[in-house]
């Protein structure tokens, strides 16, 4: 006799608990890989100005829906995303990936991939205007007083582990980057 779906459904979650378990890397903060610190990556952002940056490889977004999705992404932290991953998921996968990108110090994601429910992405933005952008997004984050909100995927972090969050994600995006002719 099979079981019931839902009983399926909690032993593969526990299952997965099990073996994701975020606490086995809990404490292991890897030296980050790029962006050490925040003032650095509102450098890098700034420098964008004074270039001609380009993106390089299969990009499927141009520069200024690069800076507007990494904008986004710190909007979010704030004052919440628009759409979260169930709980289940944030619990195990989505916190099993948190703890691998912490503690190796440097994330890997889909380049291309919008946040889930996030606004479009406005690929004919000025580059002054999504720079702009991201740099009040960054500021916002530091002048925040209080909690910050679940992050769709890993769930709750603290202050430190999204500023961490934060500039893994800038440096992800950045390999992007191709340097100015």
């Amino acid at each position: 006799m099979s079981r019931p779906h839902g009983a399926a459904r909690r032993r593969f979650l526990r299952a997965s608990a099990l073996l994701l378990a975020p606490t086995a890397l809990a404490g292991c903060s890897g030296e980050l890989q790029s962006f050490k610190t925040w003032r650095y990556a509102r450098e890098a952002v700034l420098e964008l100005l004074f270039g001609e940056p380009r993106l390089h490889g299969n990009a499927q977004w141009n520069l200024v829906q690069m800076l507007q999705h990494t904008a986004q992404s710190i909007e979010f932290s704030v004052r919440g995303f628009p759409e979260l991953k169930p709980a289940w998921f944030r619990a195990t996968a989505g916190a099993a990936a948190w703890s691998w990108f912490d503690a190796r110090g440097a994330m890997s994601h889909s380049l291309d991939e919008p946040i889930p429910g996030a606004a479009a992405l406005d690929p004919a933005l000025a580059l002054k205007v999504a720079v702009q952008r991201l740099l009040d997004a960054m500021e916002a984050f530091s002048s925040h007083q209080g909690a910050y909100a679940p992050h769709f995927a890993y769930g709750k972090l603290t202050r430190a582990q999204y500023e961490r969050a934060h500039l893994m994600h800038l440096a992800n995006h950045w390999q992007q980057l191709k340097p100015p002719a």
